[in-house]
């Protein structure tokens, strides 16, 4: 393999994706930044990955970096990559996920621009045949600038996806994804854009995130608690930082990841007593955190109230929880 020196390293953790794989590492390989290295890092994949991305480092030996390791996870595969960047910045790619041919090329640029140590994009949801399900604007009505402390209510209006984002590598010289939990994005993003004094974001749909069919039908389960011990670890961070009096966002914060995240996870956790234990915890995190009803009700994202902008069905699903009629809504689950 060459040797050519990266500003960007782009980490694609792999595990049994040999379906959508070709189609990510074409849309890496295929960037309109020259100097970025792609580090794939097999994570035990038991399909064809394996031969998938050998082939693609043997065609593109100077782009692709290939690893394979045994299965940790995805915190773990991503880690592994962080500790082989060479780039001056790192981004995030899912391996059935894709992305435009100047993503990383727009928000490079940006990066250095405007000295952003984080750069954000906005997302669409496709389907397996690249139908545009769904557009998810990140930052709407914000400058490409965004000084953090003249803008803080970012900070819980901000979605903390890993992916539509690209990082100067040194907020990961003292921080790493957490192993073995989910949501591992809402348990370290945060801490990352504390460390940020300007952030940049382009109105761009650059990342394209695959709605898989098979995604869809999959019933949650206890998991979805790491949703609550994600937002306690940002508020042990959030407490020691230079923020730390800015208690109406880290507020919002608790109510948009603690409460609004974590029940849209519960609507799908089919599991009657799991369901019911579920509750309890969340019941008892905003007991903790004298989170009432009425701030539920009346938290506004990006100036509007975010209740009152869902759709029907998750707008009953949400009143009737916090009216206490969880088995109604055992029901309409």
């Amino acid at each position: 393999m060459t040797n050519v020196p990266a500003r960007v390293s782009i980490i694609v953790p792999v595990y049994n994706v040999e379906h959508y794989l070709t189609k990510c590492l074409d849309s890496l390989v295929k960037q309109s930044l020259p100097d970025i290295e792609v580090l794939v890092v097999n994570d035990g994949s038991k399909d064809n990955s394996e031969k998938i991305i050998k082939e693609f480092a043997h065609k593109y030996p100077d782009k692709i970096k290939a690893f394979t390791k045994e299965n940790g996870g995805l915190s773990d595969a991503r880690n592994f990559g962080i500790d082989r960047a060479n780039g001056d910045y790192i981004g995030f790619v899912d391996s059935d996920d894709y992305v435009s041919e100047t993503m990383f090329e727009e928000m490079l640029l940006l990066a250095e621009k405007h000295q952003a140590k984080m750069v954000i994009c906005n997302i669409q949801k496709v389907d397996e045949n690249g139908k545009i399900i769904q557009k998810l604007t990140q930052l709407p009505n914000m400058p490409e600038k965004i000084v953090l402390e003249k803008n803080f209510s970012v900070f819980s209006d901000i979605s903390y996806f890993a992916c539509n984002k690209l990082f100067k590598k040194e907020l990961f010289n003292q921080k790493r994804f957490k192993k073995g939990v989910h949501f591992e994005d809402i348990q370290l993003i945060p801490q990352l854009l504390l460390e940020c004094e300007i952030i940049a974001q382009t109105q761009n749909f650059h990342y394209q995130y695959l709605e898989r069919t098979d995604s869809i039908t999959k019933t949650h389960t206890e998991k979805g608690l790491d949703i609550l011990k994600a937002v306690s670890d940002v508020e042990q961070i959030f407490s020691k930082s230079p923020y730390s009096h800015k208690n109406e966002v880290l507020k919002n914060f608790q109510i948009f990841e603690g409460a609004y995240s974590f029940l849209a996870y519960l609507a799908y956790v089919k599991k009657e007593e799991i369901f019911y234990s579920m509750s309890d915890q969340l019941v008892l995190f905003m007991k903790e955190r004298q989170i009432k009803i009425q701030d539920i009700l009346k938290y506004s994202r990006f100036g509007k109230n975010y209740l009152l902008s869902l759709p029907l069905k998750k707008k009953i699903f949400y009143l009737l929880f916090f009216a206490g009629q969880k088995r109604l809504i055992r029901k309409l689950i």
